[in-house]
């Protein structure tokens, strides 16, 4: 007799459990949002397998993206030269604008608004500035026309010479100045002239659009210090805060040596003036201090005026003239400037003469206003923030 297997109980479905998990597949199914068409068409694939993304590695994308970067670099270069002459007076302005702040800050440690202050010193430097042109109108065109008067004298005298009538007679002097003065020489003269005038009220536009802008920087200058102050990390502003005030102190010195300077020059040129027995002695000395305030061509620019002068009084006032301003630029290059500067800015002589040649030598004009400040600035921040800091690896 076989013992019976045991045979495993069969699993019936519950029509109940099979109606609920029906019904729960529906209701799922029924709220899921409804898919677009256009989505839909994108999975049954009506218009094709989608490809593979673009590869940004490819040399066509890298030449692309190379070639818009060169685009957009030559885009700002030609911007930025097209800028170069307003930002230059930009420029010239705020640093203008920094050191007269000083006498700014000084009229308003004695009670007078900022308003009031701002207004101040720009009438000082518009009263500066239109004394020195009215008192070199009337020497140059009275001493010009004397000059004129005399040249048919000077001539005289030097035909009297048999040096220069030998030098005239081998080089043919006479037929080359003959031959230079004909249509073309005419045409150039013609333009020339209006070059000038071109120039004359350029430089006029230029001048004006310093003066405002340096008023208008004067008078808002706390609130732009504060702004860029305020771009600096928390962590490290007041530090930044310290070094910058600094630098702008030392510019504000650089600005109160450079009128020393222009003083010297002009009392020096006075006192010349008055032993030679010029005319206008004191107007060819405001001149001279004005235009030494100039940089690079300034201090040459005084001489050439006062020189006619001298030459129109007569020949030997022009040469004691012209050998005067000669060895004064030397001193005054060589060892005043330095000097000067060593004091008020705390440069070295070696440092402010070599920033002087190297700043008009990259920068022209610019480089030679800003030539001494940044030697002070560079100092400072290599004193204060580099040594320190190589100092404590």
């Amino acid at each position: 007799m076989t013992a019976e297997q045991p045979t495993a109980p069969q699993a019936h479905a519950d029509p109940t459990d099979m109606a609920s998990t029906s019904g729960s597949a529906a209701a799922s199914k029924a709220h899921e949002p409804p898919v677009d068409a256009a989505e839909e068409d994108h999975r049954k694939g009506r218009f094709g397998t989608p490809g593979r993304p673009i590869n940004r590695r490819s040399p066509f994308m890298i030449g692309l993206l190379g070639g818009l970067g060169l685009l957009l670099a030559y885009t700002i270069f030609l911007g930025l030269r097209n800028a170069a002459s307003i930002m230059v007076l930009i420029f010239i302005a705020l640093f203008l604008a920094i050191g007269l702040n000083p006498a700014v800050g000084r009229l308003r440690a004695w009670g007078v608004p900022r308003g009031g202050a701002v207004a101040i010193v720009a009438l000082t430097v518009i009263a500066l500035l239109a004394g020195g042109i009215v008192a070199l109108i009337p020497p140059l065109v009275s001493q010009t026309s004397q000059l004129i008067g005399n040249v048919p004298d000077y001539i005289a005298s030097l035909q009297r010479n048999q040096t220069i009538n030998d030098l005239v007679q081998r080089y043919d002097i006479v037929d080359k100045v003959k031959n230079a003065l004909d249509a073309g020489t005419v045409g150039n003269a013609v333009g020339g002239v209006v070059g000038g005038a071109k120039l004359v009220f350029g430089t006029i536009f230029n001048t004006l659009t310093v003066l405002v802008l340096t008023i208008y920087f004067m008078a808002t200058f706390d609130r732009l210090r504060e702004t860029a102050y305020s771009l600096v990390p928390a962590s490290r502003r007041t530090r930044v805060r310290l070094l910058t005030d600094e630098i702008l102190t030392k510019v504000g010195a650089y600005m109160v040596g450079a009128l020393m300077i222009a003083v010297l020059a002009g009392a020096s040129t006075f006192v010349v003036a008055m032993i030679l027995g010029l005319g206008y002695p004191f107007a060819l000395a405001v001149v001279v201090a004005v235009c030494d305030l100039i940089p690079q061509i300034g201090a040459t620019l005084g001489a050439v005026i006062v020189s006619l002068v001298g030459f129109a009084s007569s020949l030997t006032d022009g040469l004691v003239c012209v050998v005067f301003f000669i060895v004064y630029q030397q001193i005054e290059n060589y060892l005043i400037y330095p000097t000067v500067m060593r004091r008020s800015v705390q440069v070295s002589d070696v440092a402010a003469v070599v920033a002087a040649l190297l700043g008009v030598a990259l920068f022209g004009v610019v480089g030679a206003l800003v030539a001494i400040p940044m030697v002070a600035a560079v100092q400072l921040i290599m004193r204060e923030v580099v040594a320190p800091s190589q100092q404590s690896r």
